[in-house]
């Protein structure tokens, strides 16, 4: 029988949503269509932008330990998940298995490890000038949405290396993985949904 198309679909507002579009994704290693990925047009990117808006202020507003058990428990579920994950990475960017279950899949789990690290420890720089009589500080805060891009080659791990920063200091995010390689992107907003939706 014939084998059933993989249809990605956008991640938008905490929902799967369909697209009016899809561009084909091949299997690197048949040179067949083995998915679909959403084409997203300006009635889309207008959806996520609003989405990310309306998002940011509730998660601007959470406490850094807040936001650093979220990107933890997402941490657990991508390394839970860690042979399907590089199963997928393979068949889609066409590396070997052995390099998404020890490189691909581990980094990009210890991306959020790393930022939700971080946040906990970043510290209000303060400097006095005692001639002056005055004293510099530096105040970190969220700035609003990041729009991410990023490619094929490391498709999971370069845009975990992207999302983990911005959402940890309280960001907001469009990202926009390459049409190529677009099924990691795609398994890990799923499990982003269950860190986030989580309560202890």
């Amino acid at each position: 029988g014939k084998k059933e198309l993989l249809i990605l679909e956008n991640f938008i507002g905490g929902k799967f949503l369909p697209c009016n579009s899809y561009i084909d994704s091949y299997d690197p290693s048949t040179g067949e269509v083995y998915c679909k990925v959403p084409n997203s047009g300006k009635e889309e990117i207008e959806a996520a932008v609003e989405a990310a808006r309306e998002a940011f202020p509730s998660w601007s507003s959470r406490s850094p330990q807040e936001r650093s058990l979220v990107l933890n428990r997402l941490a657990d579920l991508l390394e839970q998940s860690l042979e399907e994950l590089a199963q997928a990475e393979s068949k889609d960017q066409g590396k070997t298995l052995t390099l998404a279950r020890t490189m691909d899949i581990p980094r990009s789990a210890q991306n959020f490890r790393f930022f939700a690290s971080s946040i906990l420890h970043h510290v209000t720089e303060c400097t006095q000038m005692d001639h002056l009589s005055c004293m510099h500080y530096t105040v970190r805060t969220p700035v609003g949405i990041a729009g991410l891009i990023s490619p094929w080659n490391l498709p999971l791990y370069l845009l975990t290396w992207k999302i983990a920063p911005a959402i940890a200091v309280g960001n907001t995010v469009i990202a926009k993985p390459s049409e190529l390689t677009s099924v990691t992107a795609w398994m890990m907003c799923k499990l982003l949904d269950k860190a986030a939706q989580r309560r202890h």
